[in-house]
């Protein structure tokens, strides 16, 4: 139980750290009136915010889970952004982006399974 807690928190963080790139993508994207604008703003400072709770998400379950795991884990974060990326920046998955998403996916299910 243990385990599937901070596992949950890893995940949870992965994906916050997901959603705080799609924030810093956004800005970048944007036009801004001066060079202090472009870091100063409010969806750069929310993205670099939300960077530090992933990590400090991702610190509470280094502590418990094993790096092994974490690894695994961290590897939603490709998944999180490719979903990100087609639906908020109508990017296009490659079948090359395609397949390596596969195999991610597989790699996981395959540590669930012989661990």
């Amino acid at each position: 139980m243990n385990m599937f807690l901070y596992a949950s928190v890893m995940v949870f963080g992965v994906f916050i750290a997901s959603v705080a790139q799609v924030l810093l993508k956004k800005s970048a994207l944007d036009h801004h009136e001066s060079i202090l604008d472009e870091y100063l703003n409010k969806k750069v400072i929310i993205g670099y915010a939300m960077m530090l709770f992933a990590t400090i998400c991702s610190v509470l379950a280094y502590r418990v889970i094993p790096i092994s795991l974490a690894m695994v884990l961290d590897a939603t974060g490709y998944i999180f952004i490719t979903i990100f990326g087609y639906f908020i920046f109508k990017e296009n998955v490659t079948r090359r982006r395609f397949l390596a998403l596969c195999f991610i996916i597989s790699g996981i299910f395959v540590y669930a399974i012989l661990g």
